[in-house]
């Protein structure tokens, strides 16, 4: 299984555009070698039986022409919006069979120039997405930006973290009990192929920080165990390679109303727990939607932490609130495992 987004677009894309550069070459160059270019009179449309379902019908142009005085009937292998009985085109007909015909050679430049035009478009933004992840690189080292804030205790708190919805531009945040935004992602640039351009806001501390987010990556890791890898980059690293480096493991598992459970640990010691919510985290909006026992949706959790500093937290909460995964490889066997041990 692999979804194209982001980079499997591009690579997608990419591989799309030889495809059809190649075919306009062929068709342009070596198809209708050694034809001859002529004219005819389209006297029919004939409906493309390929089509199906609820396809718009499409139709081939019939062409009636004449070579050495006898007339020859056949259909185009392509057509054009503006075919119409009665129209006069250019055909290429093979002189030692007269009723092998193309119809020129428009369509082998038109996927040229598309398949160039796409390639173009993703070298481009290779280079423009390489670009921005170091002038972010400087920009946050000339701001002193290079790490996460240190790990400071202080009381514990229930706090929530809810995914924006109802928009391609969706962010993230961390409420408390109040419904004070402590910590917050919003999105500033929105991109198809290139990484999102975000801005983490510390509102506690006064600071903003730009990240670049990725697209969500699903690929199959073994098809007899159906065990499937969910990530996405963040600032050009896979987010649970961040994740470990900066001294994060997450205990997961799966608890009462298939909801998830994370134990989140940083250098070995618990900073925070987490439960998956309805879309609904605060207690009294579950009880007012008469939630309390709907399905989890995914990127709302209850939060249970005396972490003061929360940027490393808000990270950790937004891999699994943007990937789907269960646990904190970006697979699922993870969660299952925390939860046979739970219940061993």
């Amino acid at each position: 299984m692999i979804s194209l987004r982001g980079p499997k677009l591009s690579i997608f894309a990419g591989i799309l555009a030889v495809i059809c550069f190649i075919a306009g070459v062929y068709i342009t160059f070596f198809q209708s070698r050694g034809f001859i270019k002529s004219s005819g009179v389209i006297v029919s449309m004939e409906l493309n039986e390929d089509v199906t379902g609820d396809e718009e019908p499409t139709y081939f142009p019939v062409v009636e022409y004449s070579v050495d005085g006898k007339t020859y009937t056949a259909r185009l292998d392509q057509s054009s919006p503006s075919d119409e009985i009665g129209k006069t085109v250019t055909i290429l007909y093979d002189p030692d069979d007269p009723s092998i015909v193309h119809g020129g050679k428009g369509i082998g430049i038109y996927c040229m120039v598309l398949g160039a035009a796409i390639l173009a478009f993703v070298i481009f933004s290779a280079i423009k997405n390489q670009q921005s992840q170091k002038e972010l690189q400087e920009y946050r080292e000339s701001r002193g930006q290079t790490g996460y804030a240190p790990s400071v205790q202080g009381e514990e708190r229930e706090l929530y973290f809810l995914t924006d919805l109802g928009t391609p531009k969706y962010g993230h945040r961390i409420e408390d009990a109040a419904r004070k935004t402590l910590y917050e992602a919003k999105m500033t640039k929105f991109s198809i192929t290139g990484p999102f351009e975000f801005d983490f806001i510390d509102h506690v501390r006064g600071t903003t920080t730009p990240h670049l987010v990725g697209h969500n990556e699903e690929s199959e890791w073994n098809s007899l165990l159906i065990d499937n890898h969910y990530t996405f980059e963040l600032d050009g690293e896979d987010i649970f390679k961040h994740l470990e480096k900066n001294g994060i493991s997450v205990e997961t598992s799966v608890g009462s109303g298939m909801r998830m459970n994370y134990r989140i640990l940083r250098d070995g010691n618990e900073i925070a727990s987490a439960e998956a919510s309805s879309q609904y985290p605060h207690e009294d909006d579950a009880a007012e939607h008469k939630l309390s026992g709907a399905i989890p949706a995914q990127g709302f959790y209850r939060v249970w932490t005396r972490e003061q500093n929360l940027d490393l937290l808000f990270v950790t909460l937004l891999a699994f609130a943007r990937s789907g995964a269960m646990d904190d490889r970006g697979g699922s066997f993870g969660a299952l495992a925390g939860t046979l041990k739970k219940h061993i």
